[in-house]
């Protein structure tokens, strides 16, 4: 779950870099050419950022932990993929967010996805590199094989139709399931959020128009298949511990809105919703599982 944390860090970091400079309208606007001040003050703050995050992941996560010799290992069956999925995410966002930093400084297309993708990729790299040094985990070829899906689901996209017509999203709401196993799933909201799966939902956002390009439906309006699982207090079905663990996947289908396809003259409330549109609109959903069948949700977050 460390990748989503860190994800949600840089994302929310290099949006008060942006924002906190100044508050007029024209600075959040992207330059139509080559800004080298703007190109440079990026590299330097993502320099910066990156190199922090990852001295401050080593003292304070990976402290914790005895070290060993770089491994590897196969968790590929863990947590019903739900930890994969997480993976996928943080590298479609954190390329995401390299490129339209790098948008914003007027840098050319190609360059915007060979150096914005090489920023979440990279930085998931070197995180997976230290868990290859940790005892607790060790380098998972899984994993970067996700990373990697992410960072394709967005290239692949600006390189097919030149615009993001499938976000992936993220929802949480808490469960049943973290007090009974706090140390895997967190203690208190703030970490349950990152650690508890059973709360997580990952999305595929399709937005209508960008497909059927219709008349009557609103440019903003998307339609979202989701994906959790639930009844999981370890990574394993491990019942010798908890041997009344009910492992089950959820399959969802639901209504979303691209906050991105608003249409507003402020840049401000552009940067504002490019970064609240990672988040899937709570919506009435339908889910389907082999536990319960199908069941209806008047607003699912």
């Amino acid at each position: 779950m460390k990748s989503i944390y860190l994800s949600i860090l840089v994302i929310l970091s290099f949006v008060s870099v942006a924002t906190s400079q100044s508050k007029f309208n024209q600075f959040l606007k992207p330059s139509d050419s080559l800004n080298k001040p703007r190109r440079n003050a990026i590299a330097m703050s993502q320099a910066a950022l990156g190199s922090l995050t990852l001295v401050a992941l080593d003292q304070l996560w990976y402290a914790d932990f005895e070290r060993s010799k770089f491994r590897t290992t196969n968790d590929n069956s863990q947590w019903l993929q739900m930890d994969k999925l997480g993976h996928v995410y943080s590298g479609y966002q954190l390329s995401r967010v390299g490129a339209e930093t790098l948008n914003w400084a007027g840098v050319t297309k190609k360059d915007q996805l060979i150096y914005g993708s090489a920023l979440g990729l990279g930085f998931l790299t070197a995180v997976e590199v230290f868990d290859g040094f940790s005892q607790e985990w060790g380098f998972s070829w899984g994993d970067m094989l996700a990373n990697a899906g992410g960072t394709g689901l967005y290239v692949g996209q600006e390189l097919l139709w030149d615009e993001q017509r499938i976000a992936l999203k993220y929802s949480f709401s808490r469960t049943e399931f973290a007090p009974q196993n706090p140390d895997k799933l967190g203690a208190g909201l703030s970490e349950e959020f990152l650690k508890d799966y059973n709360g997580q939902t990952y999305w595929l956002s399709f937005n209508i128009n960008s497909f059927l390009k219709t008349e009557f439906i609103p440019n903003w309006l998307n339609f979202a298949v989701g994906y959790g699982a639930n009844g999981m207090l370890t990574g394993k079905d491990d019942t010798i511990l908890f041997p009344n663990q009910d492992r089950y996947r959820q399959f969802y289908l639901s209504l979303d809105i691209d906050l991105t396809r608003i249409q507003t003259n402020s840049n401000f409330l552009k940067t504002l919703f490019s970064v609240f549109n990672t988040i899937k609109v709570p919506m009435p959903t339908l889910e389907f599982n082999g536990k319960n069948g199908v069941k209806a949700h008047y607003i699912y977050f």
